[in-house]
């Protein structure tokens, strides 16, 4: 049978497991979106390229497969890396198709013409084009594969336009398998040696990969040896918040006390994180190349074992690999009042103090905790989300859809991307009012496909982590990170959305209760002082030096 281009391509999507495709509509993929008319994959247009590939890294962080972005050569490429970017520091599987030019126009600086394998070198784990339709099925296969494999990632391939066009009888391939490594007898036995000497262990987890399954397995690993157990930076859905074995997360903000006992560990289990800047605090906790604690370090990729750290024991494995193997295995665990005193000082640390102002961002957080326990959250970057970081509970993995990049502008395309993954929960998306205006036009995307989110924008008229850092750094000489904001409930209003503002935390509970019963997308502009800076100082305090 033959098919043009583009249908091959949506075929193999479609074959691999995909359910739905995030593009902005380009001229130059006309045959992919024409092999789009008929399929059983779901097409969400966006409004920009930017939420597009967002939307696709938040569906692979949820899925475990890989998110699908479309969009189109040149500039719409170009929006859409910083997905790319977040999608390889996030180590989440995506595919990133871009239209190419027509290949009698390659390295003319035809219109909008790029080369992708320079562009996107450094940020994926594989760029490749395809030049003949009849190789459509093998490059597609292979890209999933590579996204999936080992530590997963971004694949990016480039689809010039005659080839899409072009006719073939080429048939299609078998589905692809994930690859992924399991410890050894060898592995496993040294551990067990390393875990029975240990006085002071502590687990770090963390990374891609995780499923309800793996959590589960390793939760009865962690509990049952007495092993208090911290989540990497944004990664607190690894483990149910209310286990014993739960201490709190590592990353920005860390507790003192957590932090403390990091460095006062003796054996450190970290299953899944790179051990990057973010959850080593600034490669403090851990000091490089060779740590004072004893480290194993269970990673699924083989270049990231001895990268920064030299572990005593490094296991290569996949998360659900390795959780399969240690569920059973047990030590004397002669540590438990290290383990009962970390998640106590985890316990104190959840419970917000008194914050300026009139609206207090911790007990609208704990509210929301206690109302809607079981939602996906999702939010961007800025200081906003240190309230969400400490107050919120997680209790199963794919509920945190952040980026561990620390880009701005996820939380709203996130939020989009989940809901319509998973129609039957509650998304909630926390966004600062200078991460929301980056992507807040992709309400428009969840108003024209009825998702109903629920927005929480904190609103305190600045750029807030930079004016910390500016603050700390030069005390009262405040340029370039004050905002002029607009009426954001009317902004959502004027989508069609549900809008409302929060001045005052006694109203936050009812307006709560109207933005979940909205039926329809909905937005609450929570104003808060700009003095509350973070949940532990204000800005007065960080300019005085206190």
């Amino acid at each position: 049978m033959s098919r043009h281009g583009g249908k091959v391509l949506v075929d193999q999507l479609a074959l691999h497991g995909t359910d739905t495709v995030f593009s902005v509509p380009g001229e130059s993929f006309l045959a992919v979106l024409d092999g789009l008319y008929d399929s059983p994959i779901r097409l969400i247009t966006c409004r920009h390229e930017a939420g597009a590939a967002n939307m696709a890294d938040a569906y692979g962080k949820l899925t475990g497969r890989p998110g699908i972005c479309i969009v189109t050569r040149g500039p719409g490429a170009t929006h859409a890396s910083v997905g790319v970017h977040t999608a390889f520091q996030d180590s989440t599987p995506l595919i990133l198709l871009v239209g190419q030019v027509a290949s009698d126009q390659v390295e003319r600086e035809a219109f909008q013409e790029m080369d992708y394998r320079r562009m996107f070198g450094p940020m994926a784990k594989w760029v490749a084009q395809i030049d003949r339709a009849d190789r459509i099925p093998e490059y597609v296969a292979r890209a999933f594969t590579a996204a999936c494999a080992g530590r997963p990632g971004p694949v990016v391939v480039a689809l010039p336009e005659d080839m899409l066009s072009s006719e073939t009888d080429v048939p299609d391939v078998l589905p692809f398998h994930v690859v992924q490594p399991h410890p050894g007898p060898d592995d496993l036995e040294r551990f067990h040696e390393l875990l029975a000497g240990a006085e002071r262990p502590l687990a770090i987890l963390g990374g891609a990969g995780w499923t309800r399954r793996t959590s589960e397995l390793l939760r009865v690993f962690l509990e049952e040896n007495a092993i208090p157990a911290g989540a990497a930076f944004r990664r607190q859905d690894a483990l149910d918040n209310d286990s014993p074995s739960y201490v709190g997360d590592i990353g920005i903000g860390i507790n003192p006390k957590l932090a403390a006992r990091v460095r006062d560990a003796d054996l450190l289990l970290v299953v899944g994180p790179r051990l990057g800047e973010m959850t080593t605090s600034g490669y403090t906790l851990l000091e490089p190349p060779v740590p004072a604690q004893t480290l194993v370090h269970v990673h699924p990729g083989a270049e990231e074992l001895g990268r920064v750290y030299r572990p005593e024991l490094p296991i290569l494995s996949g998360m659900e690999q390795f959780a399969r193997a240690v569920r059973d295995l047990r030590v004397e665990p002669h540590w438990r009042a290290w383990a009962t005193a970390a998640r106590a000082d985890y316990e104190e640390w959840q419970r917000p103090g008194p914050m300026p102002g009139t609206l207090d961002l911790g007990a609208c957080i704990v509210r929301l905790r206690d109302r809607v326990p079981d939602a996906i959250v999702t939010n961007g970057a800025g200081n906003f989300s240190a309230w969400v970081h400490r107050f919120w509970r997680w209790h199963e993995p794919g509920t945190q859809l952040a980026p561990t990049s620390g880009a701005m502008g996820y939380g709203v395309p996130a939020a989009v991307a989940a809901k319509a993954a998973r129609p039957e929960r509650t998304v909630l998306c926390f966004a600062g009012d200078g991460d929301f205006l980056m992507s807040g036009q992709e309400l428009a995307t969840a108003v024209q496909y009825e998702l109903p989110i629920v927005i929480l924008v904190v609103n305190n008229g600045m750029y807030g982590t930079i004016r910390m850092h500016q603050e700390r750094h030069y005390p009262g000489r405040v340029v370039g990170t004050e905002l002029r904001n607009p009426d954001f409930a009317a902004y959502a209003q004027a989508f069609g959305a549900h809008g409302e503002t929060v001045t005052e935390t006694a109203g936050f509970a009812d307006a709560l209760e109207r933005a979940l019963g909205a039926g329809r997308p909905a937005l609450l502009e929570l104003r808060i002082d700009p003095k509350a800076i973070t949940p532990r100082t204000t800005l007065t305090a960080i300019r005085e030096g206190t």
